[in-house]
């Protein structure tokens, strides 16, 4: 993995998982969701995906990029992995979700602005949590910008 590949799937991380929960779990690798710093939900055994259905969610997301059950079946059959839910398995499955939305070149070249900007996204979502209305919450990217996240894109070699 390249440096520039690692620095972006860390502000992923970031942004699905928060700074406060990282420092709190494995580095997001065992995080399921519905998980807060105060409130930290996480699993212990890396043989499989946990599969553990939040039901106040509707949700089995789990690890670092908070993939669905489902999605990492398939994504351990079609790329092959051994070892189970691990924490270099999920990276390859965020990787190869990068690589599906055509992003992963211009990460590979330092054009990280390109690849956030990049019309396919699976990734950087701000969900709001208001029961309806979550319109009013929306934040551009011309408005935002996450410390964090930031943080992570300047310590990368562009």
């Amino acid at each position: 993995m390249t440096p520039n590949e690692r620095a972006y799937i860390d502000m992923i991380a970031v942004s699905e998982i928060g700074p406060a929960l990282l420092a709190k779990s494995d580095n997001g690798y065992n995080v399921l969701v519905g998980a807060t710093p105060k409130k930290p939900l996480l699993f212990s055994d890396y043989s499989k995906h946990p599969g553990i259905l939040n039901k106040a969610l509707n949700s089995t997301a789990a690890g670092r990029y908070q993939l669905l059950s489902r999605y990492w079946d398939a994504y351990r059959v079609s790329l092959r992995l051994q070892g189970g839910f691990t924490p270099e398995n999920q990276d390859r499955v965020a990787l190869q979700q990068i690589r599906e939305c055509r992003a992963l070149e211009d990460i590979k070249a330092g054009r990280i602005a390109d690849a956030i900007a990049g019309s396919e996204h699976t990734y950087y979502a701000l969900e709001g949590l208001k029961r309806s209305g979550n319109k009013e919450l929306h934040i551009t990217s011309t408005h935002y910008d996450e410390p964090a996240a930031i943080e992570i894109v300047c310590r990368s070699e562009i």
